[in-house]
């Protein structure tokens, strides 16, 4: 298994859409399945987006300054899903929006992903190499370890709350 960033990053991506693919598949009158599959879309995005932002995001910017502006707007962006991630968190499946607001999710994000994988990666595998990636990689490794995975966590608040902060 490749240690290089973009790379665990995309196997993130792939994990995801997977779940959002057998959410949209479920069928009606789905609740119980929906809402075991909001929980894993939950538990996988709260992880994924703290790593990028905890360590890919500031390391990308550190090294590659030109790309500030791509940088800033995915954290406009993790906030958009992070705030959206609360409130499915309190939700039931039984809620009259929340099909609705789990589509909307998964729209932003799927958005996120086609942005990174298509625009941003090329920039950054361009201006980073093989060497500078795989180090990267290996920080995102160790994070994911203690990453949190349900936006009540406290670290998960720390990046909502820094998010709106800063």
């Amino acid at each position: 298994m490749s240690n290089d960033a973009i790379v665990l990053l995309k196997e993130d991506h792939k994990e995801i859409k997977k779940v959002f693919r057998d959410f949209e598949n479920a069928g009606e009158n789905a609740e119980t399945r929906k809402g075991k599959l909001v929980d894993k879309m939950i538990e996988l995005l709260t992880q994924h987006t703290y790593i990028e932002n905890e360590v890919m995001y500031p390391r990308v910017r550190e090294l590659l300054p030109d790309l500030e502006d791509d940088i800033l707007e995915s954290y406009e962006e993790h906030h958009v899903a992070d705030v959206i991630i609360m409130e499915l968190a309190n939700m039931s499946p039984t809620d009259e929006r929340f099909d609705a607001k789990t589509t909307v999710l998964i729209e932003n994000v799927e958005h996120h992903i086609d942005e990174e994988e298509e625009e941003w990666f090329p920039k950054v595998r361009e201006g980073l190499g093989r060497n500078q990636l795989q180090e990267i990689g290996e920080e995102m490794l160790e994070a994911k370890k203690t990453a949190p995975t349900r936006p009540s966590q406290p670290s998960a608040l720390k990046k909502t709350i820094d998010a709106v902060i800063d």
